[in-house]
């Protein structure tokens, strides 16, 4: 049976400003990207969304994102690598905390927005990233964009010493090139349950998605994130997890079945 892991950003909201729907999105996925205070979330926050995906059986990881409150972590910024590795490790340590305060494991970590974006195909920064990863905890799996830039990551992972899982969006347009289309681009974002859960099924089954442009991307899959401030967040998730589930795909978090 074909294995697939379903994460959503969680943790995002800050102080008094609600983002996200988590206590419903929760209940259908099994991996949640906890942010970590730089782009969003705060410390009752992480506190709080740790308890929650304990509580339901989800796997927390890590959501590390560069220092940008204002700009929700969507801007690029100058940053030198061991600025980058001390970003990771601070913010995966802040994480872990309050993960061992509840009792349950961390099991992966994905870099949130820009920082994840800037490293796909940028060799440096994805290497700060992965042994900033590495130095922190070794056992953790460190999420990347599937695609034709994986083998890269593969190699910077192997060279390190951790474990990579390949993700991919159903949510989001793909350019061309295997990357995320930019979100100021018309149709960047999917807010259609029937597309997305279609384009889920296909990541999971084939492994293919198809570009703005017609063209098929092919890309080896272990996880799928649908974005919790999207506003059909919650119909997208249960769509996608009832679509993958009626067709033998078996939804479960990557820490089961990634580098077993």
């Amino acid at each position: 049976m074909k294995h697939i892991d379903l994460n959503c950003d969680m943790g995002e909201s800050f102080g008094a400003y609600t983002i996200g729907m988590d206590g419903d999105v929760i209940r259908h996925i099994t991996s949640a990207n906890i942010a970590c205070g730089f782009h969003a979330g705060d410390p009752v926050v992480m506190a709080r969304t740790v308890a929650l995906a304990a509580e339901h059986g989800v796997a927390p990881g890590a959501h590390p994102g560069f220092p940008d409150l204002m700009g929700f972590g969507r801007r690029n910024m100058q940053c030198s690598l061991d600025e980058v590795r001390d970003y990771i490790i601070y913010q995966v340590g802040a994480i872990n905390a309050f993960c061992t305060s509840a009792g349950v494991p961390l099991q992966h970590v994905k870099p949130h927005g820009n920082l994840y974006n800037m490293a796909v195909g940028n060799e440096p920064m994805a290497r700060a990233i992965a042994e900033a990863v590495a130095s922190v905890d070794a056992s953790l799996i460190l999420l990347s964009l599937a695609g034709k830039h994986a083998p890269l990551m593969r190699k910077i992972a192997d060279d390190v010493g951790i474990t990579v899982a390949f993700e991919a969006f159903p949510d989001r347009a793909y350019s061309p090139d295997g990357v995320l289309a930019p979100r100021s681009q018309p149709g960047a974002v999917i807010t259609d349950g029937h597309q997305a859960a279609e384009r889920a099924l296909r990541m999971a089954s084939e492994g293919t998605v198809v570009a703005v442009d017609g063209s098929v991307i092919e890309m080896d899959v272990s996880t799928l994130c649908v974005h919790g401030d999207n506003p059909e967040a919650v119909s997208l998730v249960r769509d996608i997890r009832k679509t993958l589930e009626s067709e033998g795909v078996s939804v479960v978090s990557m820490g089961t079945f990634v580098g077993k």
